[in-house]
């Protein structure tokens, strides 16, 4: 094949073709093409960065967690969320401002959320339990119920009962969700609502009928047809 056959099939090739229209438009607005260039590699390297970062900050928060933790379980309420200068120890409190975003920072608003139950300080509790982010399954269960527990001491019974429900419906089992169902039905009770209260004592005795809630639930069904006089 000659040369000027070659040229001309180097010319029609599409690889080529397209690099050459680049090489084109890169001599005419070089200006522009470099500084996009330079904000693609700022934004690759800032995510590569930020990637790092976070693992680095995950891995600190989780450090700091074992400490934290090990108060809680030993129902050392206070020192779990506030920390020890005396022990140089940090608690949920300080890993929650200094590491959000973190796993360990989102767990620590449920442990700051029940130290706080526990010290019988229900609305600081409230605060830390509506900033937990639930995991979903089976894990998400208690947290739902618990926050439920919150609504009820502070008296918001239709709210704890919707909880409940939540709860009941989060991870549908033949342990967790009956026991939720049945929880529903005593808020709803509390908060006058005879009428939910029915549906879902009924509930737990009509769709988990082996579950270790009936009796209670037939217990409570009767008293509230006793009340309607039914």
């Amino acid at each position: 094949m000659s040369k000027k056959n070659v040229r001309e099939e180097l010319e029609r090739d599409p690889l080529l073709e397209t690099v050459s229209k680049a090489q084109n438009i890169y001599d005419n607005h070089k200006t522009t093409v470099i500084g996009g260039f330079l904000a693609i590699v700022l934004v690759v390297g800032g995510a590569i960065g930020y990637y790092y970062y976070s693992v680095s900050q995950e891995n600190k928060a989780q450090q700091l967690m074992a400490d934290a933790t090990t108060a809680y379980m030993n129902s050392d309420y206070e020192k779990a969320l506030k920390g020890s200068e005396a022990d140089f120890t940090v608690g949920f409190e300080q890993i929650i401002n200094n590491y959000s975003g973190t796993d360990a920072a989102n767990l620590a608003q449920y442990y700051a959320a029940v130290s706080e139950y526990n010290l019988g300080n229900i609305q600081e509790a409230i605060s830390y339990i509506q900033e937990y982010d639930i995991p979903e399954g089976i894990l998400g269960v208690g947290p739902i119920s618990f926050q439920a527990v919150l609504m009820t001491e502070s008296g918001e019974h239709a709210k704890a009962a919707e909880l409940y429900i939540k709860a009941a419906e989060w991870d549908d089992n033949s342990s967790t969700t009956p026991y939720n169902y049945l929880e529903a039905a005593n808020a709803y009770q509390d908060a006058g609502d005879q009428a939910n209260a029915e549906k879902y004592a009924q509930l737990v005795i009509d769709n988990y009928p082996n579950s270790s809630q009936v009796a209670e639930a037939e217990k409570l069904l009767g008293r509230l047809m006793a009340v309607n006089g039914e």
